[in-house]
């Protein structure tokens, strides 16, 4: 083909996008091509220049594929040129109506750009003025009760014909290559399948170890909490202990330091999940009773007396020994206090923490002062210490920000307030009851949801 006088082709296609694709892969062989966007177009292009090939869609507006084909095979001037249909031809009766129209070839849609191609040069290697003349007499064709008529030439039919049988080889060959690699997709999806039951399999493994793993853990968690047993004499204690997930951040415990003195605390480790579980057992074993010299709550004196260590002292022991950086940037918040229960003396330190609370008889009840950074913020940092004189009938109780913090269907907090409003409601009532009720708001006001942190609730009275 040469370049100086390329090769004419009008296509006739409705469809915009098909037509910029055929004019690309035609114009990529060497082809000149116009289009028209329907029959009446084509056939414009085609009268005012011919074409040395035509391609046809069938189904356009205005002309068909048909009727542009007929038009041209019954103009004298125009009826050699080579014209191919694109269509679905999925039936007989769409054979018989191209060679009734007079097509020359068929290429059936979806089609491969290389064998409609393939169909071009075929057409243009054997023009139509040099095949032999044929016997053009009209044809009857009954077929489902429907008469044709056709006079195509023998030579026009057996290209027809021949397209036909490799369209029909074509979708044939296409079909088998589908299949087999239909067949090789489900060979894979087989293995991929086998693949997933194991991985599936080892995913189940390792949950359930996971599972067992966190009950276990959850379980030492809980076996460090304040037993039954661990009452008081000189002192009553209630609390609530309810973790949002297995394992919990918060942690809470009460005991004895000597005969006078009563310890208690409230921890309350940033985050959530094991990190902070494990953070808040390592802190609750720096915070075990027993006195001995490397006890940071309680030491023996010289004089075979205790040394009960001031809860300041024990904030910047602690602060000392779990600085931020080193525990994977996870922060402690904590009340500590000491109660000497012959004096009524309640010294305590709240780092960063929910204040607590005072109730006395006949009196509402009022937040106790709380100041201070959480513990691993800052190194060598000083704790202040509060301290409170207790009397018969005082309560005091301490929380984590689990329930000031609780939140309802709308994100809005208990609050302050309202903590407040449940522990007067519970005047009247015993410490457990009360606890009991303050734990109940928090649960009620986070009905639909559920606490998103975990809940601790410390209480002491003063018989």
């Amino acid at each position: 083909m040469s370049n100086d006088n390329p090769t004419q082709i009008v296509i006739a296609e409705d469809s915009r996008i098909q037509a910029k694709m055929l004019i690309k892969r035609l114009e990529k062989a060497g082809y000149q091509v116009r289009w028209g966007a329907n029959g009446r177009e084509a056939l414009d292009l085609i009268r005012q220049a011919p074409p040395d090939l035509i391609i046809s869609d069938i189904e356009m507006p205005e002309m068909t594929g048909y009727e542009l084909c007929q038009s041209v095979k019954t103009d004298s001037e125009l009826k050699k040129i080579p014209l191919i249909l694109l269509s679905t031809l999925s039936s007989p009766e769409d054979i018989i109506e191209g060679l009734q129209a007079g097509a020359d070839n068929y290429v059936t849609k979806p089609y491969e750009a290389d064998y409609l191609l393939g169909r071009v040069d075929s057409l243009l290697s054997t023009p139509i003025e040099d095949q032999a003349e044929g016997d053009t007499a009209a044809l009857e064709v009954n077929l489902r009760g429907k008469k044709y008529t056709v006079q195509s030439g023998r030579q026009q039919v057996l290209n027809l014909l021949i397209s036909t049988f490799e369209n029909a080889v074509e979708k044939n060959s296409e079909l088998i290559r589908v299949n087999q690699e239909l067949s090789t997709s489900r060979d894979k999806l087989a293995r991929q399948n086998e693949t997933l039951e194991v991985l599936n399999e080892k995913l189940e493994s390792h949950n359930s170890r996971m599972s067992r793993d966190l009950d276990a853990a959850a379980r030492i968690q809980q076996s460090l909490l304040p037993a039954e047993t661990d009452d008081l004499d000189g002192v009553d204690i209630a609390w609530r202990y309810i973790p949002c997930d297995e394992l919990a951040g918060d942690f809470l415990n009460y005991f004895a330091l000597d005969d006078d003195h009563v310890a208690f605390y409230v921890v309350d480790v940033s985050g959530h999940g094991v990190a902070s579980s494990l953070l808040s057992v390592t802190v609750a074993r720096s915070l075990t009773r027993g006195i001995s010299a490397s006890s940071i709550l309680a030491r023996p004196g010289t004089d075979g007396t205790v040394s009960v260590t001031p809860p300041s002292v024990v904030a910047q022991e602690l602060n000392h020994r779990f600085p931020m950086e080193d525990q994977g940037n996870l922060y402690f918040t904590m009340f500590y206090g000491t109660l000497n229960q012959k004096t009524g003396e309640l010294r305590y330190v709240s780092a960063g923490h929910v204040p607590p609370v005072l109730v006395r008889k006949g009196e509402p009840p009022k937040l106790l002062p709380a100041e201070g950074f959480a513990i691993g913020w800052i190194d060598d940092i000083d704790f202040d210490e509060e301290t409170v004189n207790l009397q018969s009938g005082d309560r005091v109780f301490v929380f984590s920000d689990g329930v000031p913090e609780a939140m309802d269907q709308e994100l809005n907090e208990l609050g302050e307030e309202r903590m407040l409003k449940a522990i007067m409601a519970t005047s009247k009532l015993s410490l457990d009851q009360s606890v009991a009720h303050v734990k109940s708001t928090v649960d009620q006001w986070c009905r639909v949801n559920g606490p998103k942190d975990d809940v601790s609730i410390l209480a002491i009275e003063i018989p």
